[in-house]
């Protein structure tokens, strides 16, 4: 049989803001609208953020939250992934609390603390849409998104442990990966783990081939075969890294969190085209996308039928 491959969508994030694409959803509508297309387009996760619907800055405000996850649920079987990583500034209780009231299959986790920089999109010069925009920008010179071993047991025991939610691991560096392995040792988590090797971030692991080849070495070290990973290249290394990923056995992130172009100096219309560009790869070395009913098997989530929107 072909190999079957999970694509995940990452709709909107917090890193990008809005003069950087008009194509950025924003509001709730914009939101719910992109990822249900993206679902439709073979997108089997959807991972989500929130955000301020008249001024475009994240925001954790699980009113917010609720204003599309009912309206996706509705309208697409894609698995809903709620970020838990939220956007710089936001308190570890608030970046837990959308996810604690939705109850979602999955989560995004962050597997450590690290520097965290978006100061250099300053050096692109454009007309800002709001104020706040360059300031949170450059703020990120001073940021260190913090996830400690208590933020990560916070997170794994509210959502993991009492609401049944699984969780996508992110892994910025390959320390990252030996503090899962250490969660895993205490029996905080349990495979099949779902890990997300994410290249290109300022202050993470450099996006190239080789880097990405150390990490699922180690990750291969660590977890032996109880484990599945996928990888997110940021910018420019989205579609490089989704290709050396499935070479390598992976499944892929794609989004308009992680990447704002389809092409070298074309914005992406919407976040569907760039799930539609990855089926080409994937069709292209005759492996299948994944349904989201088979994302759910492989990855021994409990189904949308558990959460709690």
């Amino acid at each position: 049989m072909p190999r079957e491959v999970i694509i995940t969508c990452a709709v909107t994030g917090s890193v990008h803001t809005p003069s950087m694409s008009p194509n950025l959803p924003v509001t709730p509508d914009q939101i719910a609208e992109q990822a249900i297309a993206a679902a439709h387009a073979g997108a089997a996760i959807l991972h989500l953020h929130a955000r301020d619907p008249s001024t475009g800055s994240p925001t954790p405000d699980p009113e917010v939250f609720m204003q599309f996850l009912p309206r996706i649920k509705a309208e697409c079987d894609s698995v809903i992934n709620i970020t838990t990583g939220g956007g710089m500034g936001m308190s570890v209780e608030q970046r837990l609390e959308a996810s604690m009231r939705a109850e979602p299959e999955m989560c995004s986790l962050n597997m450590g603390s690290i520097n965290f920089g978006l100061y250099p999109m300053l050096n692109k010069p454009r007309q800002w849409l709001h104020e706040w925009e360059p300031v949170f920008l450059e703020d990120s010179r001073d940021f260190v998104f913090k996830n400690t071993f208590k933020d990560i047991e916070t997170a794994l025991q509210r959502l993991g442990a009492q609401r049944g939610t699984r969780f996508e691991f992110e892994c910025y560096d390959v320390g990252h990966l030996y503090n899962l392995a250490h969660f895993l040792d205490r029996g905080l988590v349990e495979p099949p783990l779902f890990i997300q090797f994410v290249l290109g971030i300022l202050g993470g692991i450099g996006a190239d081939v080789e880097n990405l080849a150390f990490m699922k070495r180690t990750a291969d070290k660590l977890f032996g075969d109880a484990y599945r990973f996928s990888v997110l290249g940021a910018g420019r290394h989205q579609l490089p890294l989704s290709a050396a990923s499935l070479s390598l056995g992976g499944h892929i992130r794609v989004g308009l969190e992680d990447n704002l172009f389809l092409n070298a100096g074309e914005l992406a219309p919407d976040n569907a085209s760039q799930v539609l560009r990855a089926r080409q790869f994937i069709d292209g070395l005759s492996m299948t996308v994944a349904s989201p009913a088979r994302a759910r098997e492989l990855l021994k989530l409990k189904g949308g039928d558990q959460v709690a929107f």
